[in-house]
Parts: C-alpha cells; structure tokens; sequence
C-alpha cells in the first residue's frame, strides 16, 4: 500500500526506500550506543529463609510496544490521539498481561502496518510543524534537518543519540537531492526511519556480555523507560529524561522522588487501565454477553459503568491512603444513578460516578462486591462458582488450580433444575477427577452466590431455590457468604506476595519464576512494613533488584 501510493505520487525513489531505509539507517548498532551513567550496587536484603539465596534479578527479552504503549508513546511524542494502534493485529498475553516481552513478537504485517503508520503520522505530525524545530534552507538543509532528526530521535529513542547515528538518518536527506525532491522529502524519511527503528519500536536492554549470568546494573536510560512504561505504558518524558542524562536516577532517594511525581500526573491512568483492568479484569467486561432473555437489564450504560466504578476505586488506591489489601472490603465506592438503582443502593444524584458511603451495605464493600468482577466471572445464563473461585485463586493468592483433566467436557450429568448452585457443585466434588481441583474452588465461588451473573444481590436462585452461600473449606471450616469471604482471603498470608508477583510480572513485562521467589518475599516484606498501600508496593518494586538489574543468557552464546 505504501509503495503504491508513492508510485502515484511520483516518487517511486521514495517507495523503494522506505523498506531499506526505514529498517537499515536506523539498525541497532552496538557500538553506536552512547555510554551512559549506571547506577551503583545498593546494600544486599534478605527476606526470612534468602539469607543464603542469590540475587538473580532475571532478563527481560527485547521488549517490543504493545499495543497500548505503541499509542501511548506516539501520543506523548507527536500529540498524536488518533490511535494508530488500533488497525495493529492483536498483542498475545503471557502471564496475564498483554506487555510479556516473551509473547510480543513481530509479524510481517506488523511490519507492514509500522511503515504505514510512520508515514501518517511523520505526515500530520510536520503539517502541524510538531516536529520542526527550524526552517529547512533549500541551499543548504544540512544543519536544520540534523537539528530536528537530532532532537527527535533522542525522544522518539529515549536516549542521546550518537553524531553516527544522526549522519546516517541524514542519508535520506542525500538520497532526495539525488532525485530532484526538496529537502523536506528527505527529511520526513528520516522522521519515519526513526518510527520504524528498532529503537522506538523495542525498549532496548543490552548485556555488556551476553552470555554473562553475572548481574549487572540498568543504564540511567534503560531504567528511566522501564520506569515510564510501568507506571505511564510511554515514553519518558523530558524530565525523566534530564534526570537519567546528568546522573539523577542513583540513588533510591530520587527514584522515589520520580515515581511520586510521575503518579501524580494524569498519564499514571495507565496503570489503572492496563495494570488493573487485566489484574481485575475489566477489560474482559467489554466481551461480556449475559442472557438478555434471563438479563436483559444489563446495557451498555451499566457496562461502562460498572467498568468505571473498578477503574476509580484503584485510582483511589493509587493516589490514596489505603492499605492495598484493603481493596478487599474497603468502605466505599463509585456509582451513578443507573448502576446504584441496579445495587439497590440510595441514587447519589448523578449521571456521572460518585464516591459512596458503604457503611449500611456492608454487601457492597470491596472488590467482591463490584459488578465487573461479577459479571466477567459468570457464565451468560448463570453464575459459576468455579471461574469466582479460580480468580480468587489465580488473582489474589496464586494458587491457580491446574487444568482440567482430559475427557471431563459434559460432566456431571444432566441435574435437577430445582436443585441450588452447591448442589450442583457437589456433584462436581463426587466425581474422582474433579475432587482435588474442585474442593479449593468451589468454596470461594459458593460464598459469592448472592450476587447473581450480573452482579445484583438475590436471595433466591432462578429456579426460586434460596441462594445457599456457604462453601465448605478443605479443612472443615465455613465461608458463611460474601463478608466471611473476604476476611478469609484479606486474612491469607499468601496475598501481600501474590500481589507482588502480579505487579512485578506487569512492571518488567515477564513472567516470576522459583528464581524469583525471594525476591517476591522481599518486595512484599518492604512494602508491607512502609504501610502496605499500592505506592509502597510500586517503590519496593522499583527499588528492587529485578527491576535496576539483568543479567545475560548462556543461551546467546555463539555456537
């Protein structure tokens, strides 16, 4: 498509181009690298059981955008808010996120689409002179154009750039003036070269030697982007950038003064669209489709406000003063007057959310009692006791159950229809195969059943049955319901570390692993100990070894 629309244009020089040009100027280069500062070694920490255990803060692969980032960091870099990333094929997920380095590959077509995207927004981006810094000078461009390349690839790269690296972009520059185009033709290629660089399209981390499983400290840049794609999925921003080029990043003192100023700005939202919404699950609220024969109240205005409700309650959580695991049974909410009428709770009077007292609706209270949860965690026509309670497993103290045994599709048989929701699951339990599995899960989804598949409290199933809330413990002991629910699993030793692994995969963007148990230990100690909120969370983590070192793969050795 690029070709052909160049080919009408004229310009067939240019459409030959774009394919060498726009990937071989701009190619990782090893020894092009500038040097840049690296932060010291801190003082070593051991949680209770590590003392003799070695850091091994892992490797992160070369970390392709995602989506998400890919739209984010044009945004911040051009203005750019049409979504580009939109028309890109869909990002896998590794480990629950959509930002696992390990799964984000790079597809032809993918390929296809950058170039394209390059030229649109190299194309809106110079009409509306974001990107000019000066005036080009048709007898002598040289100076102007290495001005903006300069200045734009040291954002675009997140790094400095190299008087090498700039002479090569100004290569497009030579090539237009060898066939008759103006300087700006050359110009806008280079532009473009530089969206489709590796460097822009990768978060590049290089291992002094590749192979080493020795650790070694992040670079100044290197940590200023994992930091900025963590808490902002974009690109650093100048003051991120300042701080990494003169030496700022070395000391915890001022990363902690970075993250406090980067949650504080409004682009700290990506972590509640990205973090959250995958942790919590409501992005998957978008794909949710209740019976509308059995639901048919469920609409488009409740989706989007049951979405909202998750989304601000979290931001409360980022910006606030509650203890992490108070997200469990915390003491309010946000509604409008739809999605409180669908509660039963009091109208606040709104069209838009509003925060809510809970304090009479103790049902209400926490995570538990959010209708995106709710619903995601549902089946169309019924609620499932089974997905709640592999959530709860999986999401909040990693104890996911493992699969499913071969040839159980169909089991138990066909049931009363009259019998209650544990009723039916004790079927599941008297069946040899389903036993293990079914007697963690079924308890934690049974406690839940009061709210029904889109997340209204009941006192009765469909069938007229009373709701039978109790799921019975492995260890003989009972969840009486919603409230004994969440005291059962905020009380779990296991959670402050579960919510750190969730947290960590996202914000290295690769999967934890038994090497990385101490360490998890560790994180969770710390902030547990600095107050237990979700910023004592995101500075432990920060100031961790997992995420300001990396090491090599022995797998990288030249056969």
């Amino acid at each position: 498509m690029t070709s052909r629309f160049h080919e009408r244009r004229g310009r067939p020089w240019l459409a030959r181009a774009s394919t060498g040009l726009l990937l071989l100027l701009a190619a990782c280069k090893g020894d092009s690298l500038p040097k840049a500062r690296v932060l010291p070694e801190p003082p070593p920490t051991h949680a209770e059981g590590c003392e003799n255990t070695s850091a091994d803060p892992g490797r992160v692969t070369l970390h392709r955008l995602n989506r998400a980032e890919y739209d984010a960091t044009v945004r911040d870099l051009l203005g750019d808010t049409t979504r580009p990333a939109r028309d890109f094929p869909a990002d896998d997920h590794g480990y629950g996120f959509d930002n696992n380095a390990d799964v984000l590959s790079l597809s032809p077509l993918l390929l296809e689409k950058y170039a394209s995207a390059a030229e649109k927004l190299v194309e809106n981006a110079w009409a509306q002179g974001t990107v000019r810094t000066c005036t080009l000078d048709a007898g002598d461009p040289e100076p102007c154009a290495r001005d903006i390349l300069s200045r734009f690839a040291r954002r675009a790269w997140r790094r400095p750039v190299t008087p090498e690296e700039v002479d090569r972009l100004l290569g497009a520059l030579t090539l237009a003036k060898q066939h008759g185009d103006p300087p700006e033709a050359g110009v806008k290629l280079a532009l473009r070269t530089v969206l489709v660089s590796p460097h822009f399209l990768f978060r590049v981390e290089k291992d002094p030697e590749a192979a080493s499983l020795t650790p070694h400290r992040l670079d100044a840049f290197e940590l200023a982007s994992r930091l900025s794609y963590f808490l902002w999925s974009s690109m650093p921003d100048e003051a991120l950038l300042q701080a990494a080029e003169q030496g700022q990043l070395s000391t915890p003192a001022e990363l902690e003064a970075q993250v406090r100023r980067m949650l504080a700005d409004p682009k700290a939202q990506a972590l509640v669209s990205n973090f959250a919404g995958q942790w919590l699950f409501t992005r998957a609220l978008s794909s949710a489709e209740p019976d509308p024969m059995l639901y048919g109240t469920f609409n488009e205005e409740l989706r989007q406000a049951m979405r909202q409700e998750t989304e601000l309650v979290f931001q409360e959580f980022l910006t606030g003063d509650h203890k992490l695991r108070d997200l469990l049974d915390a003491p309010f909410t946000y509604v409008n007057d739809a999605l409180a009428a669908h509660y039963g709770l009091p109208l606040p009077g709104s069209a838009t959310p509003q925060r809510v007292d809970l304090s009479a609706h103790p049902e209400r209270q926490g995570i538990f009692g959010h209708g995106s949860l709710l619903t995601v965690t549902s089946n169309p026509d019924r609620t499932s006791p089974v997905q709640r309670g592999v959530w709860v497993l999986e999401q909040l103290l990693c104890s996911a159950p493992p699969p499913p045994p071969p040839n159980v599709e169909g089991l138990p048989p066909p049931v009363n229809p009259l019998m209650t929701m544990k009723e039916r699951m004790a079927l599941h339990r008297s069946l040899p195969q389903c036993q293990g599995c079914h007697r963690m899960m079924d308890p934690l989804g049974l406690a839940l059943e009061n709210y029904d598949p889109i997340g209204r409290w009941r006192i009765n199933e469909v069938s007229g049955a009373p709701v039978d809330a109790t799921g019975d413990l492995p260890d003989g002991a009972v969840l009486n319901g919603g409230a004994d629910m969440r005291r059962f699993v905020k009380a779990d030793p296991k959670l402050p570390a579960c919510i750190t692994e969730h947290l960590l995969t996202y914000a290295l963007g690769r999967g934890t692993s038994e090497a990385d148990a101490c360490m998890v230990r560790e994180i969770s100690a710390s902030a547990e100990a600095s107050g237990g909120r979700l910023v004592d969370y995101i500075l432990a983590i920060v100031l961790s070894d997992s995420f300001t070192s990396r090491r090599g793969d022995t797998e990288a050795q030249t056969p």
